[in-house]
């Protein structure tokens, strides 16, 4: 019994994306799929990288991110107004090129891509986590923060507030009603999905502006 809580939790550390379609299979695989292992809470870089202590934002202003990648660009609008946490934090690492050199780590067709951990991995970060602002939904070429699972494969509690992941991210490629209400989504493409469905495994971040209007 003992060795098989291990073998569990083993695999748990492991979680890797699942491919979805539009079977009964694609909530559980969506929901493995934007999960970060538990090792992510580990794998850091202390002292480097603060979690915003409070929203930095004007609600009043428009804020847009062009994501720059080897594959072209992708401009992003960010929810400045309902996840202003989100916002701030995404702002403050690109403006801090937190984001440059990273590598687009997941790659699922038709469902989505991700990025944004320092590893490569899919269990790295920066050091902390941020309050869910879960609000929005995923339609085609959302903008949302991977997060940990709120539960191991034995039940104990891991993330039971649905906190997000500190920089990982992801952009649907496709509408995926199966993640709302468990992802906070802060932002939607409005140029360059074009780019976003080319995007292919290890093809990289350049950098991350940011425009306000």
């Amino acid at each position: 019994m003992i060795l098989q809580k291990k073998i569990l939790f083993l695999v748990f550390l492991g979680i890797t994306f699942l491919s979805t379609d539009c079977t009964g299979k694609e909530k559980k695989n969506a929901e493995q799929t934007m999960q970060q292992t538990t090792k992510g809470t580990t794998m850091t870089t202390q002292g480097k990288w603060q979690p915003p202590a409070a929203s930095e934002v004007d609600p009043g202003k428009k804020y847009f991110a062009w994501i720059k990648t080897s594959k072209g660009n992708i401009k992003v609008e960010l929810f400045a107004q309902d996840t202003p946490l989100s916002v701030t934090n995404f702002v403050q690492l690109s403006k801090k090129n937190f984001y440059n050199g990273l590598t687009f780590h997941r790659i699922v067709p038709g469902f989505v891509v991700q990025g944004g951990d320092p590893t490569g991995t899919g269990t790295g970060g920066p050091g902390y986590t941020i309050p869910a602002e879960i609000k929005r939904q995923h339609i085609e070429g959302a903008l949302a923060w991977a997060r940990l699972p709120e539960t191991d494969p034995m039940g104990r509690p891991v993330n039971p507030e649905k906190r997000s992941s500190g920089s990982q991210f992801y952009i649907t490629l496709k509408p995926q009603p199966s993640l709302d209400g468990g992802y906070t989504v802060f932002g939607q493409t409005v140029e360059g999905m074009d780019v976003v469905r080319q995007i292919e495994k290890g093809d990289t971040i350049q950098s991350i502006e940011i425009q306000t209007e």
